[in-house]
């Protein structure tokens, strides 16, 4: 099993596999030319986006900055649009769906590492380093007509439902199902939403 299966499935898995790093290196550098590309240079954000992006829908609109791991484990659907500031840590696959509304400095994590130090830093060098810490994953499935407030955080393995309308500064550790307003941290359910 290679590594970014390992990735992908949730186990350990070393990040400085030369394949992960690879794509990693790509998105970072197609993220930065995204980034700094002139605003209204929409042709040339589309070309970006094609490349970085696993799979898009149509009507997709990212306003810089925006910030991925990989980039290619995000599926996004119709009608999307996401805010300026938002990191996307795409270790595993993140898939959000048609008509999401995206606030600025929204943060969705796929990646996690033990909580026992020892378990996290593995085997130290000599002089007490490490090359990189253990990490595994678990994905994020957001679902369709879906507004996430400003600055939320949500956690690996959450699946969100549809018309689900998560509050500002919210931090989603446990799935939200559809149909819902929730917030808070951790966010929880507040009532239904029509």
């Amino acid at each position: 099993m290679t590594e970014k299966e390992k990735m992908l499935t949730g186990q350990v898995y070393d990040c400085s596999d030369s394949e992960l790093l690879t794509q990693w290196h790509k998105a970072k550098n197609l993220i930065r030319d995204y980034n700094q590309t002139d605003s209204e240079n929409l042709q040339e954000k589309e070309c970006i986006l094609n490349e970085l992006l696993g799979e898009r829908g149509k009507n997709l609109w990212i306003t810089p900055p925006f910030y991925v791991d990989y980039g290619n484990n995000i599926y996004l659907g119709n009608n999307c649009e996401i805010n300026m500031n938002c990191t996307f840590l795409d270790d595993n696959k993140i898939t959000i769906g048609d008509n999401a509304l995206i606030a600025p400095n929204v943060q969705i994590y796929t990646a996690f590492h033990p909580t026992n130090a020892a378990d996290r830093f593995g085997e130290l060098n000599e002089d007490n380093s490490f090359q990189f810490c253990k990490t595994q994953t678990a994905p994020v499935t957001i679902g369709d007509n879906v507004w996430i407030g400003g600055g939320a955080i949500i956690l690996p393995g959450v699946t969100i439902g549809d018309n689900v309308v998560i509050g500002a500064g919210s931090v989603v550790t446990k799935d939200i199902p559809s149909n819902t307003i929730a917030y808070g941290n951790p966010c929880r359910i507040i009532r239904k939403n029509r």
